[in-house]
Formats: C-alpha cells, structure tokens, sequence
C-alpha cells in the first residue's frame, strides 16, 4: 500500500511515520526543499520535530505528480490558510477514487467550510473524504506516547480504511459519523487555547483556565448544534480531549501564542519566530463570521477576534468578558441539542 502525506509540519512528518507502520511506501509531499532534502538524504525533517528520524520507507518530494502517483490513500496536513490553493493544484493528480483524510483544522473564511469540504469541493466525490482529530501532539506522537484520534466520515468504509492504517496499540482510534462535530470542535478549540495562553500571560491562575476552558466547550457546543452536529461529540477526544491539551500543554502553539501575545508579541512576529502558523487566529476570525451568520453567541471567539484585528487592549477584552452576566450554564442548547 502507497500513502500520500501533503504537508511536511509537524504534524504531517508525525502521521507520515505512523502510517509507515502499516504502508509499504509514504511519501510526504513538502513544499520546502530543505525538508525534502533532510528527509531522503538523512530520514530527519530539518525544519519539524529534527529530533526524530523516519523509517526507512518514508521519503519526501516537492512534485505533486511524483507524490501523489499510486496513491492509495492520502492525508491532507497543510495550515488552513493553504490548503485550498494547495490541494487545487494537487488535484489534478488525484484519482476520483482514492479516499483522502483531512488533519487540518480550520474553518475557512468568507465560506464558513469546514476542511473536509475545502477539499471536497477541489477534488469532487465527498463520500470519499474523512476528518480526523483529536488530543494529539505531534512531538509525543512521533516518540510513540499513548495517544488516540476519532475518525469520521459520510462512509463507513472510508473511515474504516483510514483507522486500520494509522491505529497501533499506542495509537487509539475511534469511530464517528458526525463530521460537522468533529471538524467544528478541531477549529474552535484552538481559539479558546489562545484564550487561555492570554489568561495565563496576564497571570490569571488555573480557576481562571478552567472556567474559560468550560465556558469555551459551551460556546463550541452551540456552533456545532447550529451547524447541524451532535453537541455530544463536543464531550468526546475531538471536543472535550483535543481542548484541554490544546489550553494547557507548552507544547500547543495557540496557547504559547497567547501568552506572547499577553506581552506584548504581536501574530506576525510569533508565526515569524516559530516558523509555524497559528491555527487559532484564523479560526478567531472565520468562526466569529460564521457565528454571526448563524445567529450563535460565541463572547469568547467575538472578543479574541477583535484583540487579534481591530485593536482591542487585552485589559478591556477580558474586562468585557468578567462584565458579562452569567445565565443559565447551557443557554443556546436544547436538552437533545438540537433545535
């Protein structure tokens, strides 16, 4: 079996070595060549996790066509902003049945699309398409720490697939059908981890993490009710799981971001310094808009988006958020969830 991974981050370079496990051949498509040329030459990927070397059969190219020819299966990991211009130019090398697995987690701009539907929409037959997320860093990942995923997708067969190549005893995966749950929990939580690092910069305590971090899964409840999915999955490793180790490891970027953002780094400097884009601050503004368009109250999202891109002091964003009168805890959801 041939596996094709697009994107060569972290991320990326971690679920390539998973999948190297149970695939004849992976091969990771990059878009730097000095990652292409770390991997084949020496198994390391110079610019992500350098500490950790591939096996044997993962190698790297920057060709579409030469990565994507036989594939049998593919994962898409590209940063959100990117991943429809990139996967629009893989597309006309991918064959219109071969299933793909998105690991981006994003809502797209001006669209509200989910990932899954970016690509879906670049590569046609949607059935094909699956969604995974869940608590999962790729610098443990990749040194084999217990660890697990939920996979969905429209077609069980589709899921089943993607959940026989990359499960391990250490690597637990699940099954869902609720791609709209999982896939809105992924973006959104990524949000409440910048919440959270700003909390933490200004040096507020765990009391404080812990109330946006619940008060952040309600909010993320309520979008995905109004997208249609199951407020449920919110409880589960892509709601509940991947949030709290997205609010409180070092190793979450949109956590770390918040805290230097608290004093005083701004988002082209962090991203500049890190080499890594910060999900969460493209979900700030994409998921305010699509709470607006779907009548959602999402506070936390609304206030981050404007610290983020029109100016808003930190102090009076979470003074704004400390003025709000509390109602009842689970106002916006029905008992089943669903309207």
């Amino acid at each position: 079996m041939r596996i094709t991974v697009i994107g060569a981050g972290s991320w990326g370079t971690a679920i390539a070595g998973v999948a190297a496990a149970r695939a004849e051949q992976v091969t990771l498509w990059s878009f730097d060549a000095e990652s292409v040329e770390g991997i084949n030459a020496r198994h390391v990927n110079p610019l992500y996790l350098a500490d950790y070397t591939l096996p044997d059969n993962v190698r790297a190219t920057g060709s579409y066509e030469e990565a994507l020819e036989g594939a049998d299966g593919i994962i898409v990991v590209v940063p959100s902003p990117f991943l429809r211009a990139t996967i629009h130019q893989a597309a006309p090398y991918i064959k219109p049945e071969t299933p793909v697995l998105t690991l981006t987690k994003g809502i797209e701009e001006h669209t509200g699309a989910l990932m899954s539907e970016v690509v879906a929409s670049e590569i046609g037959n949607p059935e094909r398409v699956a969604a995974l997320s869940g608590p999962n860093h790729a610098e443990e990942i990749c040194r084999g720490s217990l660890s697990a995923a939920v996979v969905a997708a429209p077609v069980p067969e589709v899921a089943e697939f993607f959940k026989n190549l990359l499960i391990s005893p250490n690597f637990r995966i699940y099954l869902s059908d609720d791609m709209v749950g999982i896939e809105t929990c992924a973006a959104v939580k990524n949000v409440m981890a910048i919440v959270c690092g700003i909390a933490a910069g200004v040096g507020y305590g765990d009391n404080t993490l812990a109330l946006i971090m619940t008060r952040g899964l309600a909010e993320i409840s309520r979008l995905v009710s109004a997208r249609g999915g199951n407020p449920l999955t919110c409880m589960g490793l892509a709601g509940m799981g991947d949030l709290v180790v997205t609010c409180t490891s070092p190793h979450s970027r949109n956590r770390s971001f918040g805290v230097a953002f608290a004093q005083g780094e701004s988002l082209e400097d962090y991203q500049a310094r890190t080499h890594m884009i910060v999900e969460g601050a493209a979900a700030a503004k994409s998921t305010a808009e699509l709470a607006r368009t779907l009548g959602v109250d999402a506070p936390l999202t609304f206030v981050l988006e404007r610290a983020l891109y029109h100016g808003l002091g930190i102090e009076e964003a979470l003074g704004i958020l400390q003025d709000r009168f509390p109602t009842e805890e689970f106002y916006g959801l029905t008992p089943t969830g669903r309207d």
